[in-house]
């Protein structure tokens, strides 16, 4: 019997417990059961569908929209005790079981959604399985590399400030050390490389492949999910490698919309709030800042994690009637984030925030910590221990 045990170095979590995973899982349909059925699509595509946003906004759409999907992923699955595979290949499992059962279609495609072959079986699915037409594509990858489809070279991105290094607070939860950091300036060629992993380039191939394919239906929406931040971190994010990349994302935007004119589509950039990911976890001094504004927005009651914050955007502002723009038209249900009080008493708790303070109940890294564990199916509400062996996981298919 496999016993699960969890692994973290750095702040990168290496451990996974799938059995965890599938209670997350079940968790977040529980919470959008809860909140009752909404009116929105019915053929959903997500690209990047495995996890935190993606996952979330898949579990939104079919639990309380009935939508049936298309997740498409890169994760790995179990190979021996030590190497049980990826967070992400149980959660594609979990939710396509869940959403058989009421009905649904839930189709996993785990492999390389930068590549024009992925492209090209996901729209001979749709032709030939799944209707013929989509009516909303969910563009939500997070990679830290990518191969150029057409070319063959592969770019990293490279998490940087731009013109002079930042120096400020981060946590290591590995050691449950509170240290500062230094964040060099990217050279020019680790931006540009950052804005080809990260930026829009590959949402426009999957639109353009979508569109000549005639796959995309009368009126197709297509989201992009952003991050914006606010003065406190700007000179690490939105004044850094991430924000030229977010910057593209917006570029591409307005690419898309001209794509999509002919068929009264419409791309939609979603400027998200801060929340516990896989990724967000490794952006340097990103922890701190969570940590105070989650003791804050807790406080307040606004405090969100994915599921949360996914189904509010599409069940109130995407399909509901309560969606708020900003002046070039982006979406923005990082409102409760970005509100200025919240700022104000964030910026004065991380001013206080020290090696002897962080892990204490004045901030919010207990909160942290466990949502950062429920990625990998740690310390999730309701979970019981039972009996697995590796190949029952093994029987598993996604």
């Amino acid at each position: 019997m496999l016993t699960f045990k969890q692994n973290i170095r750095g702040n990168v979590a290496l451990g996974v417990n799938p059995l965890g995973c599938k209670q997350e899982v079940l968790n977040q349909i529980d919470y959008v059961k809860n909140k009752g059925t909404f009116e929105g699509p019915k053929k959903v595509l997500i690209i990047g569908a495995s996890s935190s946003y993606g996952l979330a906004t898949r579990i939104s759409l079919a639990f309380g929209a009935g939508a049936d999907t298309i997740g498409v992923s890169f994760e790995k699955g179990p190979k021996n005790e030590r190497n049980l595979g990826t967070a992400g290949w149980y959660n594609n499992i979990a939710f396509r079981e869940a959403a058989e059962k009421e009905g649904l279609v839930a189709k996993n495609f785990v492999q390389d959604a930068f590549s024009h072959e992925t492209k090209q079986e996901v729209i001979d699915y749709i032709n030939n399985e799944f209707g013929g037409k989509i009516d909303l594509v969910v563009y939500s990858l997070a990679s830290g590399i990518r191969k150029d489809p057409t070319t063959g070279e592969t770019h990293k991105s490279a998490i940087k400030a731009i013109g002079e290094p930042v120096i400020g607070p981060n946590i290591n939860m590995q050691e449950e050390s509170f240290y500062t950091q230094t964040l060099e300036p990217a050279t020019e060629q680790e931006i540009a490389d950052t804005i080809k992993v990260m930026g829009g380039e590959d949402w426009v191939l999957w639109m353009e492949a979508l569109k000549e394919a005639g796959v995309l239906a009368e009126g197709v929406l297509t989201t992009n999910y952003s991050y914006l931040g606010t003065e406190l971190n700007h000179s690490y994010y939105g004044g850094g490698t991430l924000g030229r990349a977010k910057a593209d994302v917006d570029d591409k935007a307005t690419h898309i919309n001209h794509l999509l004119a002919d068929i009264n589509g419409k791309a939609q950039v979603v400027v998200a709030t801060a929340v516990t990911t896989k990724a967000s976890s490794v952006i340097p001094f990103f922890p701190v800042y969570c940590m105070g504004l989650y003791k804050v927005m807790s406080e307040k009651g606004t405090h969100e994690t994915p599921i949360e914050h996914i189904d509010r955007i599409y069940r109130d502002m995407v399909y509901g009637d309560k969606p708020e723009y900003d002046e070039v038209g982006r979406l923005r249900p990082d409102n409760w984030e970005i509100d200025s009080d919240t700022q104000a008493k964030t910026k004065a708790l991380i001013e206080q925030i020290n090696a002897e303070n962080f892990t204490s109940d004045m901030t919010a890294y207990g909160l942290f910590y466990k949502e950062f564990s429920n990625l990998s199916g740690f310390m999730v509400d309701g979970y019981e221990e039972q009996e697995v062996t590796l190949e029952d996981l093994k029987a598993l298919t996604f």
